[in-house]
């Protein structure tokens, strides 16, 4: 008993300690990791929030590109950095809410991170090739059916969202597709123009100008909501209800950081993204902002787990 009033004092002074700190944050440099090539999505993203910070808080803010082992070692890095908001992770679907379901054995746990905010979703869009006659998503499905296992999708690989997207679609389906992956998504598109390639689900922002002039034809999108940048494309739920497949961009901090900190970077995100050039880079990606507060994008990435953890499950589907 005689320790208690002690254990009270130390939780105080802690308690008085990390409030202090979160005060004076942010009195250095701050590192954003981006575990994808630097040009990406999630990284131009990265340095338009990234520019934000700087810009409010007088301090440098850098964006590194740690690439490989699908999006692991570059959350590896944050997971293992010290809870205090100097090192954040800037990441698309595969690091939080995708590999853990695909990898037996990571060398970080994905649901200890501490969600900041998710900064944009855009659709997946499906998309066929040159030749392929078939007018809309139930023209394809039937043609699917009557060639069991004769048309083809590509994908970025293995476990890829791509794939993931393709493979929750034919479940939903009912039908048979032969799998084609490819190393990336430029030569994906390149084997569709070749019309070898029957199908594909990709980001928006990387089929766009092939859908605009005419190479690629869009049947569908994965977004709960119609494109705006696709007028006339439906959703891909208004056929199979409950379809959804999005690519999102999200930031979080390493484990046990704190949540009023979470909140302090979250809300000068969203003050970084109030600016006009922020707002054109969202058209520019074809991605929705979200902007969403920490206990707003844990939820949003929860359920978006969920739904990869079903298909994947389903199809036995393994990075391994």
């Amino acid at each position: 008993m005689r320790l208690l009033p002690w254990l009270a004092a130390a939780t105080r002074a802690l308690s008085a300690t990390a409030a202090l700190a979160q005060a004076d944050y942010p009195s250095r440099g701050i590192k954003i990791i981006a575990p994808i090539p630097a040009g990406s999505s999630a990284d131009l993203l990265a340095r338009i929030y990234a520019k934000g910070l700087q810009d409010k808080w007088g301090q440098p803010v850098v964006v590194e590109d740690r690439v490989g082992a699908s999006h692991n070692i570059g959350a590896d890095v944050v997971w293992r950095a010290a809870p205090d908001g100097y090192t954040l992770l800037t990441a698309p679907p595969p690091s939080l809410a995708v590999n853990k379901y695909l990898f037996p054995k990571l060398p970080f746990d994905p649901d200890t991170f501490v969600p900041i905010t998710v900064m944009a979703e855009a659709p997946n869009v499906l998309v066929t090739r040159p030749g392929l006659d078939v007018a809309d998503v139930k023209a394809l499905i039937a043609l699917a059916k009557s060639k069991p296992g004769q048309l083809t999708y590509g994908s970025t690989g293995k476990g890829s969202t791509l794939q993931l997207s393709a493979e929750a679609f034919r479940n939903r389906a009912g039908i048979d597709l032969l799998h084609i992956p490819f190393t990336g998504v430029p030569q994906l598109i390149q084997e569709m123009l070749a019309k070898r390639v029957d199908i594909t689900f990709a980001p928006l922002i990387d089929l766009y100008p092939y859908i605009a002039d005419g190479s690629l034809k869009a049947l569908g999108v994965g977004t709960d909501e119609p494109s705006p940048d696709l007028p006339g494309v439906p959703t891909l739920a208004a056929t199979l209800p409950g379809y959804h497949a999005t690519a999102w961009f999200a930031v979080a901090a390493p484990p046990k950081t704190p949540l009023p900190l979470a909140e302090k970077i979250s809300a000068a995100i969203r003050e970084a993204f109030a600016q006009p050039d922020a707002g054109q880079a969202f058209k520019n990606l074809h991605a929705r902002p979200i902007l969403n507060n920490p206990t707003e994008a844990a939820a949003f990435i929860r359920a978006d787990s969920l739904r990869w953890k079903e298909v994947i499950v389903a199809n036995g589907i393994s990075a391994e």
